[in-house]
């Protein structure tokens, strides 16, 4: 009898292996990501003095421009999970990234009151870092596989600069503002700026449990932050008048994430 109870038990065991148990997925979890972005934008100019209405209506103002920015970008994440039966789940996640995604565009003219003096206006954008704070909504189709959506604010530190360069030296003045471009070939005007901006933040992704208390996701994020400008301003020497100057104002920046990341769960 004693052994046709083992028997019985043996040939059971096999079914038991193979099914694993359901994962837990309440608990605060943190982990890495790696990834990148990519994003259009674009750039347009006006003066801010009667010099810098003098040099655009002579055919100097750059034309708008655009551009498209990419990179890599990588970071952390912190969150906390709460499952709800077994098919819903519920969250808040926020995360801090590295980037690397950056772009640049120029357009180009001729500035001719005298002569003609061609000109190119080139531009950078970067985002230097980002983060998000979200709320996730989960459904799980089984209980080791979390499909998602996320939403919530963001913000993060964007630099741009801008130049007008041209090899044709010229100097015009006459009020309390001036425009000297001797001495400073090629770059008559420049200027750059950098500001912590804000906006929102969507997107979804999938994420499955590879161990107790592991994870591995692959998500999609779309980041909107505000737009930034830079005030470009004459470079030469202004003989004790002001030095002009101009605004290259950036559109809003709307960049696009796709992220793979591994999550380590605390129960």
């Amino acid at each position: 009898m004693r052994y046709v109870a083992v028997a019985a038990a043996l040939a059971a065991a096999p079914a038991y292996a193979g099914e694993a148990p359901a994962h837990n997925w309440t608990g605060v979890y943190i982990g890495a990501n790696i990834g990148g972005g990519w994003a259009s934008n674009g750039v347009g100019y006006a003066p801010n003095d009667p010099q810098a209405s003098n040099l655009f209506f002579a055919g100097g103002k750059p034309a708008a421009a655009s551009f498209d920015l990419s990179g890599v970008l990588g970071g952390v994440q912190l969150g906390y999970n709460h499952q709800l039966g077994s098919a819903w789940l519920i969250g808040v996640e926020a995360d801090f990234e590295e980037s690397g995604v950056s772009g640049s565009g120029s357009t180009s003219g001729v500035f001719a009151p005298y002569y003609t003096a061609p000109f190119n206006a080139p531009v950078q954008q970067g985002i230097e870092w980002f983060g998000t704070v979200r709320a996730r909504l989960g459904f799980l189709p089984t209980s080791n596989l979390l499909a998602y959506g996320t939403a919530g604010f963001a913000y993060g530190r964007v630099g741009q600069r801008g130049s007008w360069d041209t090899n044709t030296p010229f100097a015009f003045g006459g009020g309390a503002y001036d425009v000297n471009c001797f001495g400073v070939n090629p770059s008559c005007f420049a200027g750059s700026s950098s500001k912590v901006a804000t906006g929102w933040t969507a997107g979804a992704g999938l994420e499955y449990a590879v161990l107790r208390d592991w994870t591995l996701r692959a998500e999609y994020l779309h980041v909107s932050l505000a737009g930034g400008s830079t005030t470009e301003t004459v470079l030469g020497d202004t003989a004790g008048a002001l030095p002009s100057s101009f605004n290259a104002a950036f559109g809003r920046v709307s960049l696009n994430t796709a992220r793979i990341g591994l999550s380590h769960q605390f129960r």
